[in-house]
């Protein structure tokens, strides 16, 4: 397990993740927002249609880490390791955190 940022328009949290999620953060975090959260009838709780036809997809940081508890990684969950603020604040990421991949939704 590693460390990595995420958050959503708000406080950055820093969640030990399966290794593989680590090196390739984005990558899952885009699988999860572009094409799970819009295609998989296990997300139709995020999603809310439109009267433009479009739709609607509410989620946050928490929701990505229930993505990969139950469906990509169930033996291994991941684990919650900090909050550390907001990133609106402009504060920076704690030394210890540095090299930790980040994405923000």
């Amino acid at each position: 397990m590693k460390n990595v940022i995420l958050s959503a328009d708000g406080d950055r949290m820093v969640w030990a993740v399966p290794d593989a999620v680590a090196a390739n953060l984005e990558e899952y975090c885009m699988e999860f927002c572009c094409r799970w959260l819009r295609e998989s009838p296990d997300a139709a709780q995020y999603r809310t249609p439109l009267e433009s036809g479009e739709v609607l997809c509410c989620y946050n940081e928490s929701d990505f880490i229930k993505y990969l508890d139950q469906f990509l990684f169930p033996g291994q969950p991941c684990v919650f390791v900090e909050n550390i603020g907001d990133m609106g604040l402009e504060l920076p990421v704690p030394e210890r955190y540095r090299d930790c991949p980040e994405f923000n939704f």
